[in-house]
């Protein structure tokens, strides 16, 4: 999980794993306790349709293209 957190803090994820690392985060409710960037991003990934309040992946991973 740190590797994680220190990844997406330096920019370092691709789309599709910021969208797996915000799901696990929202599933473990660990998005809500860490600082309010994670829960204001994890809220997006929400209110944008990506991630359920559950933390399940609503869009499909095959169809999002990683530069």
């Amino acid at each position: 999980m740190y590797t994680n957190i220190m990844a997406w803090e330096n920019g370092e994820m691709s789309e599709v794993d910021e969208i797996k690392f915000f799901s696990e985060l929202i599933a473990t409710g660990m998005a809500w306790s860490l600082q309010g960037c994670y829960g204001r991003a994890a809220m997006s990934f929400v209110e944008n349709g990506v991630i359920s309040r559950n933390g399940q992946i609503l869009v499909n991973l095959d169809e999002i293209y990683d530069n």
